[in-house]
């Protein structure tokens, strides 16, 4: 007689809710997948796939579509708004290190290719879940994936635990026309950076120190202009190429305290609802996609459920949580506004003995 397959429900259909969907199917498990919007995003920006997060696209195997679609991080660096060079991107050691480069890809590019993936209704659209408690019991696991501003993390370990305010806010697009590196220009207080993204496109982002929640409706786009217009001319080159339209404006946060477990009962949380970073490293989607690879190989390891979450936070909470202080470190030196002469030295020092792991 067949065995039942055990049963999961992902609150949360993003990147982590569906690369965790895909993997438990894989194991035989049978998987209810709920997402609060209506339908996937088709526009947004570009993220950066790295190594590690490669590894867990080609567990899932979409690992070979997934670099069919993206492009390689080629090139490097940091500079000054003048143009000078504060340091380069060693992206050759990072090859060697790992045996694979970063790869830029739009986010709404590998949505749909795990979408498809997934199959036809694997997600049910529109499906908001109050109170993830209520699934307990339902399912032999329930795995929260619902983001930066987790409902299920506030029901489940109270509102002390809640994405902060960094300080900043960030705007962010694509521009027609292609960009051969990836650069980040730091200011004082400011910061602007041009990354190459598919279908030649480049992704843009920009950032400022700010007060929360402050936004200029229809003079965004003039707003940057007349922060960064006058900085080098990379820069310059995709001002001129932005419309307001296509400008998105989203302030930055992180998780702070980080949680002190990622598991209550058979609940589980998974990236930004457990680990929350700001995009300092352009680490938050890649390690999504490892938690939800190595959430199903725990639970594939054993059949007691507890015991496989409890491994999953043993394996994942140190390694997540040492990245969202590293982000937040980061974060601080690009918007320092004073001693931007020892900041950029302190880079330099820090690239030059190797960057975060792959």
């Amino acid at each position: 007689m067949p065995r039942k397959p055990r049963t999961a429900a992902v609150v949360g259909g993003g990147i982590g809710g569906l690369a965790t969907a895909l993997s438990l199917r894989s194991s035989g498990w049978s998987v209810d997948v709920f997402e609060r919007a209506g339908r996937l995003p088709t526009a947004g920006t570009g993220i950066g796939l790295w190594p590690a997060a490669l590894g867990a696209l080609d567990t899932l195997g979409v690992g070979a579509r997934a670099r069919s679609l993206s492009r390689p991080q080629t090139a490097g660096a940091f500079l000054r708004p003048d143009g000078g060079r504060i340091a380069t991107l060693d992206v050759a050691a990072l090859e060697r290190r790992t045996g694979d480069v970063v790869r830029l890809v739009s986010r709404p590019d590998l949505l749909a290719l795990l979408y498809g993936a997934a199959g036809e209704g694997a997600v049910t659209f529109g499906a908001c879940i109050g109170d993830i408690r209520t699934l307990d019991g339902s399912y032999d696991v329930v795995i929260a994936a619902d983001g930066l501003h987790s409902a299920a993390r506030t029901a489940l370990f109270g509102p002390r635990y809640r994405a902060r305010y960094v300080g900043a806010s960030s705007w962010r697009g694509t521009v027609d026309g292609a960009t051969g590196s990836v650069t980040e220009t730091w200011g004082e207080g400011l910061r602007f950076g041009v990354t190459p993204t598919s279908g030649d496109r480049t992704n843009w982002f920009a950032c400022a120190v700010l007060p929360e929640g402050q936004r200029d409706p229809g003079r965004e786009a003039a707003a940057l202009r007349g922060w960064f217009g006058h900085w080098h001319a990379g820069v310059r080159a995709v001002l001129d190429r932005l419309t307001e339209a296509e400008v998105l404006r989203l302030d930055l946060y992180y998780l702070d305290p980080p949680l002190p477990a990622y598991v209550k009962g058979r609940t589980v949380l998974i990236g930004d609802a457990a680990h929350a970073m700001t995009p300092d490293l352009g680490r938050g989607a890649c390690e999504a996609l490892v938690d939800g690879v190595e959430l199903a190989r725990a639970l594939a390891a054993t059949p007691d459920v507890p015991a496989a979450l409890w491994e999953y936070d043993r394996a994942r909470r140190p390694a997540t949580q040492r990245l969202v202080r590293a982000a937040r470190l980061m974060n601080r030196m690009a918007h320092a506004r004073r001693l931007t002469g020892l900041r950029n030295a302190a880079m330099r020092a820090a690239l030059a003995v190797g960057g975060p792991p792959g």
